[in-house]
């Protein structure tokens, strides 16, 4: 607990899962609310559900499985830091982007040569995914994946703040970060899911 002591309920008993899950999908869905009051209550209901649930695995998984860790549960619901809703919502723009601009991302080219600092580092980062699933294989680490996952994510965000995507000054270039974008949501989409959390088209 953030006491440092063994995580108890207020009266000192055990902490069930089930009400800990139960938490973390009320916690998810208000702040879905607040971000976006447009939604219906089924709709923020639904997507309360895998990000709550989806915070409490990741925040589980993505500590070195041999040592103890704090249980903060309002730092696991959070969109900053290395929280599966940070990467969740990585993925959710990459979409909302593409929705916007109409982009089929199947057409998109499977491969390019990224050109600006940004892009490359974008796409180091999502070289390294086979040895990374590799890694997390043959030594049972998953949080090994969990901090790749992040480096993902904030090199995506650094890039589609650096560079222009669908406003790019020429239609080459929008294609390129465009590609660059969607390979990005493939990678997140698929180490998400191998920790047994879902991605989230809106939130």
């Amino acid at each position: 607990g953030l006491d440092g002591k063994p995580y108890k309920t207020r009266d000192g008993g055990v902490v069930k899962l089930a009400a800990l899950l139960d938490e973390a999908e009320e916690r998810a869905t208000t702040l879905v609310q607040d971000k976006n009051p447009d939604l219906s209550a089924a709709e923020a209901q639904a997507l309360g559900s895998r990000i709550g649930i989806g915070a409490i695995k990741y925040a589980e998984l993505s500590k070195n499985r041999t040592s103890d860790y704090i249980f903060d549960m309002a730092q696991m619901i959070t969109f900053d830091g290395n929280t599966a809703p940070y990467l969740q919502y990585a993925y959710t723009r990459i979409m909302s982007m593409f929705d916007k601009g109409g982009v089929d991302a199947a057409s998109l080219p499977l491969t390019v040569a990224p050109v600006d600092e940004e892009e490359r580092r974008l796409a180091v980062a999502m070289a390294g995914f086979n040895d990374v699933l590799e890694q997390v294989a043959a030594e049972g680490y998953p949080h090994y994946l969990c901090g790749y996952l992040y480096e993902v994510a904030t090199r995506f965000t650094t890039f589609y703040e650096a560079c222009p995507i669908l406003k790019a000054d020429e239609e080459h270039i929008r294609a390129r970060r465009l590609a660059l974008a969607g390979q990005a949501a493939s990678t997140l989409r698929a180490g998400l899911g191998l920790l047994g959390i879902d991605v989230v088209e809106r939130m």
